[in-house]
């Protein structure tokens, strides 16, 4: 057994072809089949079920894979731990970030970061919450950016700052009038969210009590994939939409006469670096932690906003 073997065998599930698995190993696939099939025999047990296609791994199999991942995981540690002795920060960290955060928090840091460091390499990928999650599982990413918490005991998270919410709305709504609301102003006919899958959108709902409340019809339905385009839907449209912190700060002198802040307690989510427990480059995201939240405003950095304010 070695760790190339090992290597072949978590493609070959990730990719459930073994071709395409040969490939993104820069092997061929009768040398990678070949590497399995002694491996296989060595083992005395068959990983994967070759009749199916595509193909799955065997109940043996499964824990065998997940047992490698883990393998090669502390395997790559040890490189970590040389680096880290010999005061160096590189490699990669495949780095996921939900969309309502990323135009907003990664300004703020990221090419500072990546001047600082410039021997580490950071993939970056928007995902949703779900998306992340079953990446974060099957090691497709190292850490992600998301709201939390996740209540998901494989897990680990590390809160970064505290994000309230704020109203943006056209000028012609009813609670333009107020400069203080509570959350049963909002009129929830008038309101644009962001489609399904968008973990803030789940915040809103939860907000707005929306999940048993029926709806007006309306001759527009649109759910928007991002918070920008929420913000045009009511500068073109009319209507109401919530809008995070770090975008509210963003906004244009004329675009923030047009935003109203709720009353205490004020909602607000948890923001996270998040990596699961296996995951071993902790001093990159340590450090990538320590360069965030000296770009947040210092604000947002006090655990006390959720404690007293927020939702889920």
């Amino acid at each position: 057994m070695n760790f190339q073997q090992l290597e072949y065998i978590v493609a070959v599930d990730n990719h459930r072809h073994f071709a395409k698995a040969a490939e993104q190993s820069y092997v061929t696939q009768p040398t990678l089949s070949m590497m399995i099939q002694k491996l296989e025999s060595e083992l005395g047990i068959q990983i994967f079920d070759r009749s199916k296609q595509p193909v799955v791994p065997t109940q043996a199999g499964a824990a065998i894979i997940t047992q490698a991942k883990i393998i090669l995981q502390e395997a790559r540690r040890i490189k970590e731990q040389a680096n880290e002795f010999n005061g160096e920060l590189k490699g990669e960290l495949r780095l996921g970030i939900i969309p309502t955060v990323a135009p907003y928090l990664l300004p703020l840091f990221l090419n500072k970061f990546l001047k600082k460091y410039p021997l580490l390499k950071i993939r970056i990928t928007e995902l949703t919450t779900a998306q992340i999650i079953e990446k974060l599982k099957n090691h497709h990413l190292d850490a992600a950016i998301l709201a939390t918490p996740l209540n998901n005991p494989s897990l680990n998270e590390q809160a970064l700052y505290y994000e309230q919410f704020a109203v943006y709305a056209s000028k012609d709504e009813t609670l333009m009038k107020k400069k203080f609301l509570l959350q049963s102003d909002i009129n929830t006919n008038h309101l644009w969210l962001l489609e399904e899958g968008h973990c803030m959108r789940s915040q809103v709902l939860s907000l707005c009590e929306l999940r048993k409340r029926e709806l007006e019809t309306s001759n527009l339905e649109y759910e928007a994939g991002s918070i920008e385009t929420l913000k045009k839907m009511v500068d073109m449209n009319n209507g109401i939409t919530i809008l995070p912190e770090l975008a509210v700060q963003e906004l244009t002198a004329t675009e923030k006469k047009q935003v109203r802040l709720f009353k205490p307690p004020v909602p607000v989510r948890e923001i996270s670096i998040v990596t699961y427990h296996h995951f071993i480059k902790q001093r990159i995201i340590d450090i990538l932690r320590d360069e965030i939240t000296k770009a947040i405003p210092a604000s947002m950095l006090s655990s006390k906003r959720k404690q007293v304010t927020g939702i889920e």
